[in-house]
């Protein structure tokens, strides 16, 4: 009796499917937290799922009280490595101090002008001469000096360096890419650069993948000496080397939708699976006596996967590639094992083993675009047999693939491509099927024939060359990316209800209905200022700055940020990025203060981004870009509100450049808002008495908070409500310096500093007082996030 009771409980246990489901439920939940729960109530919950699954299987309990359970023990195993994850980053006590660590070069080092970036794995790490716990992956800079050139640092080597390095902190923006989180999903426990010490030594060199990979593209390119572009995409498509592609490389990727395409990725990997599964076929059916011996299927599984393993290898098993080979290794053992089951319990097996392994993978978009692609497509094509039906599949697959992940691709970069589906529809066949393998078999044969390698090497590159020029045609289109502001989640959840209901299969009613439901996401609703009031942004961009200001119907762009000879650009990273997710369309104005970097180095990239766009400056032949010059007695007004440059008076000659920066004073109905970019205490007295009596008054601190700006005399004068300081974490300049947070704060006026609020957005109205809209980090608040 007992048996049989048993026997009809486990029989309604969940699907595969939906046991994955529910595990996937668990660990989305856990991403939620503002913050991590303590490890005993991980431990807690955990016990409490074991009970759970004990009483299911008790009383026959019905199968989506099944699902229960699975998501307490996701909830439960997720929390706890999140947490393990989080212990594992730089101590607070360790940040910008002088560490002797020791550990090996991982992935591919990038060597730039002046700098080499790699990833290290530490072994050991020591503190004044005292052993300190730090382990695992940390990325690096080593700068070089004038004395002495960035070392060559080659992948798989152990070396012995001087450190300094904080915890993983990122610039927090509406629509910007989020370092703390991508931090934590990869497993990077700090960042920071090399000292130059007598310490650092070379210990010894090693063998690894990496370093076949690093072999594999210096041999390209010296095997392509004319032909660089075809090199840079070689390297990529051959063994995922994107170090050599530059900004324009990637405005044709994104523009086309073929990122997927260019480096190794999932489907690379998946086809390699494929392409093992073909040679068993072609084996089996030139020796049909082979099937007498082990049956084709399970052949297929068994080479399915050495073949996708050897693949990845060559991609340095990044987690994307990671990802996949655990699902062929899922598959494939399923199919050894001669279990039976459809695409849902494949499917389901697959998410449930990936989520086991690594729940953190649930951060990444690369999960969400991969699992949900494979689903949808499931879900949309109807299995029509023959040829022809998988022509018609083919053919489809590209737009249906732009239309069903579309929210997905919207909520993680605010963009969507309208050449994508043609792209793909081209690309995707002649990449994987025609220009890999080629490019594969060139690689191979430059170790054993090198004649033939070079032969076929620049055959691939005509190749490359013919398909690149086809996607920059189509890049080239200036609707080609449609950038769309930040939507809501309830407006992303509604999109993709409607993507599923829009591209269900035959039977379904009123499926056309679904489009209806992606409105709210491609066009969302934004809160302008009303005649007579302003928004003002502030945007994270470190040690440096960058505002918005907008009125009713116009856009005006204080500075922009940095760009370090690293090629880092926080114009292209950060600001225009921002831009798009608050919805700017169209900058009336752009006014770089002073040509400092901080500053203006990001001005090439904005005025990319938005065209004829009028630029005034405060220092037009230190300028990155060309403007007119900006000087006292210059207004405009937009809407209701009054813009005025204060200083610097016709003529001035500064002692210093930051005092020849442009002031710019805002003022609405309701507040003012003044922006004295880096000027100095020597001119603060001028500029406080061109200040007249007007509504209450917000003040950009000048000069970052530096100890040279904000005299007493002057924050009296201008007696602020509130103060904004833009700088850099742990900044090597110190700012703002303590004697003038100090004295902020004695006058009774708060200030508020950028990397601990993130971006602040600040509003105007017309007929109230100045207020803080909100923080960009508190709105954003994750466990992740350095608080």
């Amino acid at each position: 009796m007992d048996a049989r009771r048993d026997g009809r409980a486990v029989r309604n246990a969940p699907g595969m499917l939906a046991g994955a489901v529910a595990i996937l439920a668990g660990a989305v939940w856990v991403q939620a937290l503002p913050d991590l729960p303590p490890r005993w109530l991980d431990a807690v919950i955990g016990c409490a799922a074991l009970a759970g699954f004990g009483a299911c299987l008790r009383w026959r309990a019905p199968t989506w009280l099944w699902c229960l359970p699975w998501v307490l023990a996701a909830f439960a195993w997720t929390a706890w490595r999140a947490d393990l994850a989080m212990s594992a980053r730089l101590p607070h006590a360790l940040e910008k101090q002088d560490i002797l660590v020791t550990g090996v070069v991982t992935d591919l080092p990038q060597a730039q002008d002046g700098s080499t970036r790699f990833d290290f794995d530490v072994i050991d790490a020591q503190f004044e001469s005292r052993a300190v716990p730090i382990q695992g992956h940390v990325r690096l800079s080593w700068y070089a000096t004038r004395d002495q050139p960035a070392p060559l640092i080659e992948p798989c080597s152990t070396w012995r360096l001087r450190v300094r390095m904080k915890r993983p902190r990122g610039l927090v923006n509406p629509g910007g890419l989020d370092f703390e989180r991508s931090a934590l999903q990869q497993g990077i426990v700090a960042s920071g650069y090399v000292r130059e010490d007598g310490m650092n030594a070379r210990l010894r060199g090693g063998a690894c993948v990496d370093g076949v990979r690093a072999r594999i593209a210096r041999s390209i390119v010296a095997a392509l000496p004319n032909g660089a572009h075809a090199a840079r995409l070689l390297r990529a498509l051959s063994v995922g080397d994107e170090r050599a592609l530059d900004e324009h490389d990637w405005q044709v990727v994104r523009a086309t939708g073929i990122a997927h395409l260019i480096a190794i990725s999932g489907f690379h990997v998946g086809l390699a699976a494929v392409f093992g599964a073909l040679l068993v076929r072609f084996a089996w059916w030139l020796i049909p006596a082979l099937g007498l011996r082990l049956a084709r299927p399970l052949a297929e599984a068994a080479i399915a996967f050495p073949a996708s393993l050897a693949y990845g290898a060559l991609a340095g098993f990044g987690l994307p590639t990671t990802r996949t080979l655990l699902m062929i290794a899922v598959v494939a053992g399923w199919r050894l094992l001669r279990r039976g089951g459809g695409f849902g319990e494949g499917f389901g097996l697959a998410l449930a083993a990936i989520l086991i392994v690594d729940p953190l993978s649930v951060l990444s978009a690369g999960f969400w675009l991969s699992f949900a692609g494979v689903a949808l497509l499931a879900w949309t094509l109807a299995r029509d047999s023959g040829w022809r039906g998988q022509m018609k599949e083919i053919g489809l697959a590209p737009l249906l693939m732009t239309l069903a992940l579309l929210p997905l691709t919207v909520w993680f970069f605010g963009q969507a491509s309208l050449v994508g589906p043609l792209a793909n529809l081209v690309a995707v066949p002649f990449v994987s099927f025609v220009i890999v393998p080629v490019d594969l078999a060139a690689c191979a044969l430059l170790f054993a024939w090198p004649w033939a390698g070079h032969l076929l090497l620049h055959a691939c590159a005509y190749l490359v060359d013919g398909l690149w020029w086809f996607l920059a045609q189509l890049a080239a289109w200036k609707p080609a990316m449609q950038y769309l502001p930040e939507a809501s989640l309830s407006a992303f959840v509604l999109a993709s209800v409607g993507a599923v209901w829009l591209l269900a299969p035959r039977g379904v009613p009123a499926r056309a209905l679904g489009a209806f439901l992606l409105l709210p996401l491609c066009w969302p609703r934004t809160t302008l200022p009303a005649e007579g009031g302003f928004h003002a942004t502030v945007l994270d961009v470190g040690q440096g700055l960058s505002v918005l200001l907008r009125t009713r119907t116009h856009a005006l762009l204080v500075d922009t940020g940095a760009r370090y000879p690293s090629g880092f650009d926080l114009g292209s990273a950060v600001v225009v990025p921002s831009l798009h997710a608050l919805g700017v369309s169209r900058l009336d104005g752009l006014v770089i203060s002073h040509g400092d970097n901080d500053h203006a180095g990001g001005a090439v990239s904005v005025l990319a981004a938005y065209p004829n766009t009028s630029t005034w400056g405060g220092e037009p032949a230190r300028g990155p870009v060309p403007m007119r010059a900006c000087h006292a007695g210059q207004r405009w007004r937009w809407d209701g509100v009054e813009f005025e440059i204060v200083r610097p008076r016709t003529g001035f000659v500064a002692s210093h450049d930051n005092d020849a920066g442009c002031v710019l004073l805002v003022t609405g109905r309701g507040g003012r808002l003044l922006l004295p970019a880096d000027t100095s205490s020597k001119v603060e007295p001028e500029i406080a008495a061109a200040v007249p009596p007007g509504p209450p008054l917000v003040l950009i601190a000048p000069h970052h908070g530096s100890k040279t700006s904000s005299s007493t005399a002057y924050l009296e004068a201008l007696h602020p409500m509130f103060a904004v300081a833009s700088s850099g974490y742990l900044n090597g300049y110190h700012h703002p310096a303590p004697i003038v947070t100090a004295r902020y704060a004695e006058l009774g006026i708060p200030l508020l500093n950028t990397p601990d609020t993130g971006a602040l957005r600040l509003a105007f109205p017309a007929g109230a007082a100045p207020r803080v809209i909100s923080e960009e980090r508190s709105r954003q608040q994750r466990y992740w996030r350095e608080h």
